[in-house]
């Protein structure tokens, strides 16, 4: 896959590592199976498409917070600042909104200052928010400001939104180059084996489990119920239950389960054990509840039933008709775990994917994110992720570990 280009790089790089345009890294790496997509490689090339004492780069975060958003600012400045000396930095304050003049606060100019400590901290220092923007009054705002380069950090809804402006901005004839950086806590971007944040959410999982774990079992009859994120993959609540070890149920939403087996089978283990830790991702049993489909967030996402209090609810009600006492506590730390600041694995993680994107808006790629395959990363083209979402597989290695840890039965049906 070639992503698309702005035109000759003519500018020489004076980096002593270089990247070849022309090597490739396939979607699939077992022999034997078909390689699939072909894209390129991530890093520095040995020619320039701007000119970096001219250039001005803007930054933008969009959707929820996520664990190293700061990371990512502050390495792409200082890659930006230090790695090719580019005249000025700015960020846009409050997602895409602040990309429309009329809507948006002034721009913050970014600075070695106001990036010295911002990677101690959770959230994002130019703020964030949901929704779309009118990309002709974007463009016209980048156009006039005389911004060169756009990072666009965020998940499918943001990216999809970059290529709207990367569309506009080719239409008008104006040379902007768009990079995104792929943001989803719950590790579902297609072409991205490992997004930077999962791992803190992972680990902050645990302590939380953890604490769920001391609950239930110092009591007679004590269950404790926690809720994770993940709309539509379970990788945090997979990943967290294999890591604490304490978990007897993890419910996931690649894996439909029926109420009744469940809780028949919560019940043989309150009569055995007498305590219980269940681990539920957001989006699991959502063909339990009677959500709204036609209801969405300002990103456009259906929003989902919540899955929490309706299965502290049924437990309660179903315990109570057999007779059986129990001591329930309910745990939600979902916007806890969104805003603690990155781990050392996401920090450095942060650090490459930013550093990437540098390279690639530099050398004049435009409309591509930085995907992550087979710990190399990768250009790949922003058109490409609206077709290609990843999921858990339940036949997968991550299913079987967490099977295994629990010691549940596959399904429940």
């Amino acid at each position: 896959m070639n992503t698309p280009t702005l035109g000759e790089a003519r500018f020489t790089s004076h980096r002593s590592h270089k990247v070849v345009d022309d090597i490739r890294i396939p979607e699939r790496i077992e022999t034997g199976a078909e390689p699939g997509l072909q894209f390129e490689l991530a890093g520095p090339r040995a020619k320039l498409f701007f000119d970096a004492k001219k250039t001005r780069a803007g930054i933008v975060t969009c959707g929820g917070l996520c664990p190293g958003l700061n990371n990512v600012i502050r390495s792409l400045f200082l890659e930006l600042h230090y790695g090719y000396g580019v005249g000025e930095v700015i960020g846009f304050r409050g997602g895409y909104s602040g990309l429309d003049p009329v809507k948006g606060e002034e721009p913050v100019r970014i600075t070695p200052q106001l990036v010295d400590d911002i990677h101690q901290k959770g959230g994002t220092i130019l703020g964030t928010s949901r929704g779309p923007v009118d990309v002709a009054a974007a463009v016209d705002n980048l156009i006039a400001r005389g911004v060169n380069i756009l990072f666009t950090i965020g998940g499918d809804g943001t990216q999809r939104g970059a290529n709207d402006l990367y569309q506009e901005a080719r239409r008008r004839g104006h040379a902007l180059s768009v990079v995104g950086v792929p943001k989803t806590i719950d590790n579902d971007v297609g072409f991205v084996s490992r997004t930077f944040g999962f791992s803190s959410a992972v680990e902050d999982s645990v302590r939380v489990l953890d604490r769920a774990h001391t609950e239930a079992r110092s009591v007679a009859g004590g269950i404790g119920l926690v809720k994770l994120m993940g709309r539509h993959a379970g990788f945090i609540t997979a990943g967290a239950t294999v890591a604490s070890q304490d978990v007897n149920f993890a419910l996931i939403p690649e894996v439909p389960f029926a109420l009744d087996p469940f809780l028949a089978a919560l019940k043989q283990r309150m009569v055995t054990k007498s305590h219980a830790v269940i681990a539920v991702a957001e989006g699991a049993g959502q063909d339990l509840l009677a959500a709204d489909t036609n209801s969405r967030d300002a990103s456009g996402n259906v929003k989902l039933g919540d899955i929490g209090p309706f299965l502290r609810e049924r437990m309660a009600a179903y315990f109570q008709a057999e007779g059986i006492p129990i001591v329930l506590r309910y745990f939600d730390p979902s916007y806890e775990i969104r805003s603690c600041r990155a781990n050392c694995g996401d920090a450095i993680l942060c650090d490459l994917f930013a550093r990437n994107a540098v390279h690639a808006a530099m050398a004049g790629s435009t409309g591509l994110v930085i995907g992550f395959l087979h710990e190399r990363f990768i250009h790949v083209p922003i058109e490409l992720l609206s077709g290609h979402t990843k999921r858990l597989d339940p036949a997968s290695g991550w299913w079987r570990s967490v099977l295994a840890a629990t010691g549940q039965p596959e399904r429940f049906e």
